[in-house]
């Protein structure tokens, strides 16, 4: 049913069998309770209709990770944290040879998340457990459950996708989700340049000052995560950035009334954070202010945005909320008010979906641009 590698020959022969296929269907179990970056456990691969379960504690994966850059498919479940990790331990920043099968579902009217297990069960009638989930997968030795649990993982992946590429190409969608399997490809790499991690935190409602102070918080905070190889919560949590900047403590004492800053934080890091706080370059070199969330456009507008997207949405035969996400819809509205032409549109706005929605909802928010704009002024 399957094979546990544990040593470079027997993965020397996985990787034989891989020059003869250049379709995987892949899966990644691994740790990341206590760190930054994932620690690797397993990392499951079916080819050729072989499932190999390889040690990610004990072997070296190098050439492994090449050939999964350079193969024809990598077929994912839900493949956004075997991306990221397959990115950490590749040392790579694109793979566009994806196809995550959740996506795929959504396109075809199952939902924006549906579990592996439900998927299977939905188009294939298969029904495999998931109770493993929680394992400690550095352990060793595995037991049978959960190599077993991590086989299923593999074993039907490449069954479900051959059956939703079918029905997606019947409904010539294949294209597109192959697009989108890109651009969410594209997005896990993106990595937010340190200046502007505060974006992450702050918000409109907070001064020039504040932001400031949160931008020196948050280089300081992702410097040491990643020497240390921590969670970013385990130095500072976002909600205690925040009331760090609101309250501005001056001292120790008033440190320690900070909401749910470690007492460990405060003895090793306390003058640090002070400092941060208190010590500010010029007011000039201060961030601008944030903008205000857009909540609506004017109704008549909003009626047009809506019967265009429903429009299209029943056109091409897929959902409304795949068409179409808040958080692209806002990055419209700040074009049509700011008209940033030397800022890219998110990939997914860029591609197939332009024909169809970016360009036909730009032309109908300019006729709104006036409200747009009155909405955006910046709280001071």
């Amino acid at each position: 049913m399957y094979q546990f590698i544990q040593d470079q020959h027997q993965l020397n022969s996985v990787l034989e069998i891989m020059n003869q296929s250049a379709v995987y269907a892949l899966d990644s179990e691994f740790i990341k309770v206590d760190t930054f970056w994932p620690k690797l456990g397993v990392f499951q691969i079916n080819v050729s209709d072989q499932v190999y379960l390889l040690d990610g504690v004990s072997l070296n994966l190098t050439p492994f990770w090449q050939k999964i850059c350079s193969a024809q498919q990598n077929i994912f479940h839900a493949c956004s944290e075997d991306i990221d990790l397959i990115y950490h331990y590749a040392q790579v920043n694109e793979l566009n040879n994806v196809f995550d099968t959740q996506i795929a579902m959504s396109f075809l009217g199952h939902g924006l998340q549906v579990s592996y297990q439900n998927a299977l069960k939905h188009i294939l009638n298969i029904d495999i457990e998931k109770d493993q989930t929680r394992s400690d997968w550095l352990a060793r030795p595995l037991n049978d459950k959960q190599l077993c649990y991590a086989a299923n993982d593999v074993i039907y992946l490449k069954q479900l996708s051959h059956e939703l590429q079918h029905q997606l190409k019947q409904k010539q969608l294949l294209n597109f989700v192959l697009e989108d399997c890109t651009s969410l490809t594209q997005e896990i790499a993106q990595e937010t340049p340190t200046e502007e991690l505060y974006l992450d935190v702050g918000n409109y409602r907070h001064s020039r000052r504040q932001l400031m102070q949160l931008q020196q918080l948050a280089v300081w905070r992702e410097q040491l995560i990643k020497a240390l190889n921590v969670p970013r919560s385990f130095i500072l949590k976002n909600a205690t950035m925040i009331d760090l900047v609101e309250k501005n403590p001056k001292n120790h004492f008033q440190l320690s009334n900070i909401k749910q800053i470690r007492p460990n934080i405060i003895r090793e890091y306390g003058k640090t954070i002070l400092d941060l706080l208190k010590f500010l370059p010029e007011k000039e070199e201060w961030p601008l202010n944030i903008s205000r969330p857009i909540k609506h456009v004017t109704p008549e507008i909003a009626q047009c945005v809506e019967a265009h997207i429903h429009s299209v949405a029943q056109e091409l035969d897929i959902p409304k909320d795949i068409l179409v996400r808040k958080k692209w819809l806002n990055e419209l509205y700040h074009h049509v008010v700011f008209q940033k032409y030397d800022k890219p549109f998110s990939p997914y706005l860029t591609g197939w979906r332009y024909e169809y929605i970016t360009q036909p909802l730009l032309e109908i928010l300019q006729h709104d641009a006036a409200n747009l704009a009155q909405q955006m002024k910046v709280h001071k």
